[in-house]
């Protein structure tokens, strides 16, 4: 993918990112580095209090967060997105949850809920645990973990692998730590509405208090990751799609997960969010699949393939009032390099859980 003129300050370069890091640096505050920047949702003392927060009630009582996630309008179609340099894959680790063959196809365990807090408001997004070297890892939205109207990390982040009405059943995992692209957490690029967090293992009450259920993926799995791949390719897309559409009809109780499946294409241009090399799907997703993993070669029996996107926007390209587009930005090389920082990242169990 070339250059865009609209990154204002850094440059690019082969000193993006170090693959070797402690756990202790979870403790740190903002790390920016070039094409990356690196922020603490959790410590693990404060994680205690981020869990107990999250009661089932409060689980069915977040809204989908609507904040820059949708857009209407005729729109031009953006430039062809373009590999930066050779196509890669990372492959997922299906765990223990195959499902067998079927004619219907096998939602992912690995997909789930994002819940967060702006402004004192609970909201969620969608999600999808990811392979990684210590199993705990999340791949996101950009726009589900930083807030670009305060410019901050959004507050008490976990993410429930297999939300189903308020429940977590695989347990509740506090954001540690996330890694989004420069040119989104600075200039609001949706180009980059992406970001990888860290988590800590999960954690459920028990009956003597707190325990924990262990690593991420080890749990649900870890969906591959793929970038520099040709648009043109068929995807699933999985998500919680809850609002209704502009014209009132809500199709999603967003309490259960859903997908869509079509061909990925140079997706509409949209200047109110600086998209304009983007990739898109025929897909009548609403808000609240925001986050929602693109995944291409997935397979229904091991209920995994390879995350070649997120949802990022959800389009009204027709202005009839009902969304007919879902778009994602375009996993390039600079994308894998912010993959691969916070596939490496240690985080742990927590020390108050039994």
């Amino acid at each position: 993918m070339n250059t865009r003129a609209k990154r204002l300050a850094l440059p690019l370069g082969g000193a993006l990112l170090a693959t070797t890091v402690v756990g202790a640096s979870l403790a740190t505050t903002a790390e920016a580095k070039p094409g990356r920047k690196s922020v603490t949702l959790s410590s693990a003392k404060a994680a205690q209090s981020v869990a107990k927060f999250w009661t089932s009630s409060r689980l069915k009582a977040a809204q989908h967060y609507t904040e820059d996630s949708d857009a209407s309008g005729k729109f031009k179609t953006s430039r062809k997105a373009g590999a930066d340099g050779s196509p890669g894959m990372i492959a997922p680790d299906a765990g223990n949850r195959s499902a067998g063959r079927s004619k219907n196809v096998n939602l992912p365990t690995t997909v789930g809920r994002v819940f967060f807090a702006v402004g004192g408001q609970l909201y969620y997004c969608s999600a999808s645990a990811i392979e990684s070297k210590y199993a705990n890892l999340v791949a996101t939205a950009g726009h589900c973990v930083y807030d670009t109207d305060s410019n901050q990390a959004v507050d008490k982040f976990v993410f429930v692998p297999g939300y189903h009405e308020g429940k977590a059943n695989w347990g509740i995992y506090v954001g540690a730590k996330f890694h989004t692209h420069y040119d989104f957490a600075n200039f609001e690029d949706y180009d980059r509405d992406y970001a990888f967090v860290n988590v800590y293992n999960g954690v459920k009450p028990g009956r003597r208090g707190w325990e924990d259920v262990g690593r991420l993926s080890d749990q649900v799995g870890g969906q591959g990751f793929a970038w520099n791949q040709p648009v043109g390719k068929n995807v699933y897309l999985f998500g919680y799609p809850t609002a209704s559409h502009p014209d009132g009809d809500r199709p999603y109780s967003g309490e259960t997960m859903k997908y869509c499946y079509g061909k990925t294409y140079p997706g509409p241009a949209v200047p109110k969010y600086k998209v304009d090399e983007g990739v898109a799907v025929k897909c009548a997703f609403t808000p609240g699949s925001s986050g929602g993993p693109f995944i291409q070669q997935y397979s229904s029996s091991k209920r995994v393939g390879y995350i070649n996107g997120v949802v990022s926007l959800a389009l009204d390209t027709d202005a009839n009032n009902r969304y007919d587009r879902i778009s994602s930005p375009y996993f390039d090389g600079e994308t894998a390099a912010i993959y691969r920082y916070a596939s490496n990242l240690w985080t742990g169990k927590l020390p108050w859980v039994r």
